[in-house]
């Protein structure tokens, strides 16, 4: 089997995988730290970020440019060369993002405050509003730059790439993302 074909989990692999955390994708410095809520139970078993076949991160980042072909999940560490991370809000595999409590998500807006203040990135994208509502207190927070920064951070929300989210095709990801990439390309912030 490639490295780049992801061994699909056996279902007690999945059942395993509950409340497992996975490590950040991280350096100092990075151009933009992709925040998503939190692993689901195909990426905990793996142990890779946005593991599951059906989530269009992947395809969103290769289709908007920010990398030059599509990588695996597998192939998450080749971010870093970019100027490019990936972390959570909450760091606990659940079977959906419901799952998580308000107070998880508060915590882990604190926990994505830490790492800001620790890893200085230029830039976070949340991958997700709800996710940003409730973990900063921003009842009306919309998709794009928020006015608040994280730490020193701008902060984009952009939506969440599951193909749990019906709201956005992968056409509509590629078009907000790559909106997303050439805006933070272009300008000073």
């Amino acid at each position: 089997m490639s490295i780049l074909t992801p061994p699909k989990p056996t279902k007690a692999e999945l059942l395993a995988a509950k409340d497992k955390s996975i490590p950040d994708v991280i350096a100092p410095d990075l151009r933009v730290l992709f925040c998503g809520i939190n692993p689901g139970l195909y990426t905990a078993a793996i142990g890779h970020h946005f593991g599951r076949p059906g989530n269009r991160f992947w395809p969103a980042l290769y289709a908007s440019g920010f990398t030059d072909r599509l990588l695996s999940p597998y192939e998450e560490q080749e971010l870093l060369p970019r100027g490019y991370g990936i972390t959570n809000v909450v760091n606990r595999a659940t079977a959906t993002a419901a799952e998580l409590s308000a107070e998880e998500l508060v915590a882990g807006g604190q926990r994505l405050l830490a790492t800001a203040r620790r890893f200085h990135p230029r830039c976070i994208a949340v991958l997700g509003v709800t996710a940003y509502r409730a973990a900063f207190g921003r009842p009306k927070a919309g998709f794009g730059q928020q006015d608040e920064r994280i730490a020193e951070s701008i902060v984009w929300v952009l939506p969440n790439p599951s193909g749990l989210n019906a709201h956005y095709q992968p056409k509509d990801l590629a078009r907000v993302f790559g909106e997303f990439r050439q805006t933070i390309e272009t300008s000073t912030m």
